[in-house]
């Protein structure tokens, strides 16, 4: 019989460790996930209210982390070891030998007013097409009285987005703000950069500054009218693969956005809510994101779903086929919802699409 060797000991050991060490650390991870998902829940179900003392902690050990690990990260031997070269060999000699160097320019929105110095040639549509906003934005966050009145050198205020700024007074609501520049809350609540003292009941601070998407100017008429209806068509006008039809009655509150990528109906009455597409149920009820509420979502075999959010009552189940124009649930207000409407979404191979590019 043969004794093993000192190095198949050595081996032996190394795998079990190896195998100890990995079984350990997935365990880590899953105790980590499902402690995350409870931590979201319990975020979610609290509106909001620990949201703001959990993010500033959670921003003071990513500094603590930052400073703790900065100097490692940066040093000169640090970095040639991560790259897999080997040291004195010059990361800029590699460049300068044929690699191109590039700026790279963030696509994320701006969120904050900022000013603009008029040029020559600019006119109010230029401007306006330039940062993606409507005329009427600058004109009336400038009080210009037309959209000729701007000259060369003038400093102008551009918003992050089509509507108007607003600052709240004494005893607003966000529901008196909406009714105020012709709005749904909805879309004010949607805007990501809004912040509410109290996100349960969506309470304002006086003299925070809102922003009003798709706002109108109290005694102003808009340029362009963005007041739109949507109707359920009769029966058969729309059929074919990839042909959607519209989901139910209603205003249309708010379009499609890069914040908010779906459309939403509002419709006091809260109507009926149909399959815009014949299709199969894959998600019938309330589960993760809580703040959908309510919801549907169709799979129509084409790479296409629909989310139908925001629900009072559901009559479909999961696994349940369902044809184009038939009764799934009720509008309703569920979730992070200030007002009874449908939030629908298109996604084609889960990507989102705006709904307007295919409702006839």
């Amino acid at each position: 019989m043969v004794e093993p060797s000192l190095g198949q000991d050595f081996c032996d050991f190394f795998s079990c460790l190896a195998r100890y060490s990995k079984l350990r650390s997935a365990q880590f991870f899953r105790f980590f996930e499902q402690l995350k998902s409870y931590l979201a829940a319990w975020l979610y179900q609290q509106r909001g209210r620990y949201a703001r003392p959990f993010i500033h902690l959670s921003m003071a050990f990513l500094v603590a982390g930052g400073v703790s690990l900065g100097p490692v990260l940066i040093s000169e031997k640090f970095h040639h070891s991560w790259q897999g070269e080997t040291p004195g060999f010059s990361t800029l000699s590699v460049a300068a030998a044929g690699m191109e160097t590039a700026t790279l320019v963030s696509a994320k929105p701006r969120a904050d007013i900022v000013n603009y110095q008029v040029k020559t040639g600019d006119t109010l549509s230029t401007i306006a097409k330039k940062f993606g906003i409507s005329v009427d934005t600058i004109r009336w966050e400038n009080n210009l009285k037309s959209a000729k009145a701007i000259k060369v050198g003038q400093k102008l205020k551009i918003l992050p987005v089509t509507g108007v700024v607003h600052k709240v007074k004494h005893g607003e609501t966000i529901y008196s703000i909406a009714k105020k520049y012709r709005v749904d809350a909805q879309a004010i609540v949607n805007w990501p950069y809004n912040s509410f003292a109290n996100d349960e009941t969506f309470a304002l601070a006086v003299g925070q500054m809102l922003i009003i998407p798709d706002g109108i100017k109290p005694k102003e008429a808009p340029t362009v009218s963005r007041r739109l209806f949507a109707k359920v068509p009769a029966a058969g006008t729309v059929t074919g693969t990839g042909q959607f039809a519209w989901p139910t009655n209603g205003v249309i509150t708010q379009g499609y956005r890069w914040y908010h990528r779906a459309i939403d109906i509002a419709n006091p009455s809260a109507p009926n809510v149909v399959a815009a597409d014949t299709g199969t149920v894959i998600v019938a009820g309330w589960p993760h994101p809580w703040a959908y509420g309510n919801r549907i979502i169709i799979n129509h075999g084409n790479g296409y779903k629909t989310l139908y959010a925001h629900l009072s009552r559901i009559y479909v189940k999961v696994g349940q086929t369902v044809k184009q124009g038939q009764v799934i649930g009720r509008m309703g207000t569920t979730g992070r919802s200030t007002g009874t409407h449908l939030h629908f979404e298109i996604r084609k191979n889960n990507v989102p699409q705006n709904p307007f590019n295919y409702l006839k």
